[in-house]
C-alpha cells in the first residue's frame, strides 16, 4: 500500500485509473463535485473502489462541511450549514449549539454512509482571529478555544454515530492565517506563547481517529517550512505538545502554499511526519510520478489507518435523517 491519498477524474473511472489503482494500491480515495451525480451513480463508484481495493474500510474521503465547502448538494442532497451557525447559537445556548452540531453531522454521516463514503473532512478546530482568511473564518466554529472543540466534539461523534470518520483540520491551526493557503504560503508570526490558544482545541480532541495539516508557516516553530513540510512541527507540536497519535494526512499537496513538483511535495510530506499525502486532482501523470517517489506505507502509519477506519465499528446507531434535520433547525431557530 502506497501512504497517498488520490483524487478521481470523473463520475466513472477510466480504464487507465482503473488499472493504475490495482496496480499502486494507494491508502485510501477523495471525491469531489466532478465525480458526484447522483445516488446511483457514487454508490457505484464507491463500491468499484472498494472492489478494486479488495477492502471494506477503504477510506473513502469527501469535504461534506456545510456552507461553501460542500462537494453533493441540492436538488439530490440538502444543503446543510457551515461552523458560524452553530457558533452564533453557542453564544446564546451552548448545549443547544452542541446538540445541533452533533444532530448535524450526524445527518451529514448519514447522507455519506448511504453512498458508500466513509470519511468526512470535518470539523475544522481552527480558531479564528481578527485577521483571519474568510478561507477559513467562513467555516469555522469561533474565536474560543473552548467553544471550537466542544463543537468539534459534537461533529466528530455525531459523524461517528453515522459511521462515518471525521478529520480534524488543520493541524496545528489556520487561524492567524491572513491569506489563502489554496493560492499562496501563509506566515504566522505569533511567538510560541500566543499559538497555544491556536493548538487548545487540537489538544482537546487529540484523541481524533484522523487529522489533516495546515499549509502554514509558524515562525514560531519553523521558520522554514511549512507545517506540511516540517518534521520539527509534526513531531515537537503535532505529535508532541498536541498529543495527537491519529492518522495524520496532508492537506492537499497540490494547493499553491506549496512549491514543486507534486512527487516531491507528497515524497517531502510523507518524510517530515505526515502518515498520508493528499493529492486531489486525478492528474495521471503525477498520481504515477508519486507512486515512484513513495515507498511502501510504514508500519506505524497503516497501524493508524487501520485503527481510525475502526474506530467507527461499534459507533453507529440508528436514527432518521429528517428528524435530525428538523432537530438541529429547531434549535438554530434560537441563535
Amino acid at each position: 500500500m502506497k501512504p497517498v491519498i488520490y483524487g478521481l477524474s470523473g463520475l466513472c473511472l477510466t480504464d487507465d485509473e482503473r488499472a493504475f489503482f490495482r496496480e499502486s494500491e494507494p491508502a485510501g480515495y477523495i471525491l469531489f463535485k466532478r465525480n458526484v451525480a447522483d445516488r446511483a451513480q457514487l454508490r457505484a463508484l464507491t463500491d468499484e473502489l472498494r472492489g478494486l481495493s479488495g477492502r471494506d474500510d477503504l477510506p473513502i474521503l469527501i469535504d461534506q462541511e456545510g456552507g461553501r465547502v460542500a462537494r453533493m448538494g441540492p436538488p439530490e442532497w440538502p444543503a446543510f450549514p457551515a461552523g458560524p451557525a452553530f457558533a452564533a447559537l453557542y453564544r446564546k445556548a451552548p448545549a443547544s449549539a452542541i446538540e445541533a452540531a452533533r444532530a448535524n453531522a450526524q445527518a451529514i454521516g448519514m447522507m455519506l454512509a448511504e453512498v458508500g463514503i466513509t470519511v468526512d473532512c470535518l470539523p475544522l478546530l481552527d480558531v479564528i482571529h481578527d485577521e483571519t482568511t474568510p478561507a477559513i473564518s467562513e467555516r469555522a466554529f469561533g474565536a474560543d478555544p473552548m467553544q471550537v472543540a466542544a463543537l468539534g466534539r459534537a461533529a466528530l461523534d455525531g459523524l461517528r454515530r453515522a459511521g462515518v470518520v471525521g478529520v480534524v483540520k488543520h493541524m496545528p491551526g489556520h487561524g492567524r492565517a491572513v491569506v489563502d493557503s489554496h493560492y499562496e504560503l501563509p506566515v504566522v508570526k505569533a511567538d510560541a506563547a500566543a499559538l497555544e490558544q491556536d493548538i487548545a482545541p487540537f489538544r482537546t480532541l487529540n484523541h481524533a481517529p484522523m487529522g489533516m495539516s495546515a499549509h502554514v508557516v509558524y515562525a514560531a516553530w519553523d521558520a522554514e517550512h511549512p507545517a506540511t513540510l516540517s518534521s520539527r512541527v509534526i513531531g515537537d507540536i503535532i505529535r508532541g505538545a498536541i498529543g495527537f497519535d491519529g492518522l495524520l494526512m496532508s492537506d492537499d499537496i497540490d494547493m499553491k502554499a506549496l512549491r514543486g513538483t507534486a512527487a516531491d511535495k507528497a515524497a517531502a510530506a510523507v518524510a517530515a511526519g505526515c502518515d498520508l499525502a493528499l493529492d486531489c486532482w486525478a492528474r495521471m501523470y503525477e498520481m504515477t510520478e508519486i507512486a515512484g517517489k513513495l515507498g511502501t506505507i510504514s508500519d506505524a502509519s497503516r497501524a493508524r489507518l487501520d485503527r481510525a477506519m475502526a474506530s467507527i465499528a461499534d459507533g453507529r446507531e440508528e436514527a432518521d435523517m429528517a428528524e435530525l434535520i428538523a432537530k438541529r433547525d429547531a434549535l438554530l431557530a434560537y441563535a
